[in-house]
């Protein structure tokens, strides 16, 4: 069954930040201009996201072994995280002895045999278990979840991915395809924004009091 309803151990957690956790000063990275004001700090940088991606794949293949995979992208964050993830893997395929057949796949109900499911944020986990709920149905073989982030949340159900990049305070994140109304996608590092301001840009307004996540 994929995820996991006990206290997973420390090794399964992927990089725990503390709720106290400061940051980087934006100052030290590049991002983009039209961004500049609305961003507090970096949260996580591209290269340590790159890097732990790569790890989580490396950990992915050794579970799984030389089965064909079907990877189930949840958009429209998880797309980014997807495409890493699945380079990833097929670097590894690619310099081993066997091949690993890998698709790609948005979510839809059909016939699944291996299937891991890449996520971006898991929060409540409500979403993820009633995913599962549906894929299971068809009685696949294996079923394994992927989430960048993982949520700190009084909320949780206590779901946890299978596969976990990093564990994060309750905030409200953006960046590497996560978004805020359609904004913030193009960023390549993590990000999260807890002053009270609004942007204007391109003859609109933009609020930017980022919440805890709903889900």
């Amino acid at each position: 069954m994929a995820g996991s309803s006990e206290k997973a151990p420390d090794s399964g957690r992927g990089v725990v930040l503390m709720d106290n956790w400061p940051g980087y000063d934006l100052d030290l990275f590049t991002y983009p201009q039209h961004y500049y004001g609305d961003l507090e700090c970096v949260l996580i940088p591209h290269g340590i996201i790159v890097d732990r991606i790569e790890r989580l794949a490396k950990d992915i293949m050794k579970d799984i072994g030389y089965h064909d995979i079907l990877v189930l992208c949840v958009l429209k964050g998880g797309y980014k995280f997807c495409a890493d993830l699945v380079e990833h893997l097929k670097n590894i395929s690619r310099n081993s002895d066997r091949f690993v057949s890998m698709k790609v796949d948005f979510i839809r109900l059909k016939s699944y045999k291996n299937v891991l499911i890449v996520e971006d944020v898991v929060g409540t986990g409500r979403t993820m278990r009633a995913l599962l709920s549906s894929i299971e149905k068809y009685k696949p073989n294996m079923v394994k979840v992927a989430s960048l982030l993982v949520k700190r949340t009084a909320r949780s159900d206590s779901f946890r991915p299978d596969y976990a990049g990093f564990e994060i305070p309750d905030v409200f994140v953006v960046g590497y395809a996560l978004d805020y109304n359609e904004y913030f996608r193009d960023l390549n590092l993590l990000s999260f924004h807890r002053r009270k301001t609004v942007s204007t840009r391109d003859n609109q307004t933009v609020a930017s009091t980022f919440l805890p996540d709903p889900d």
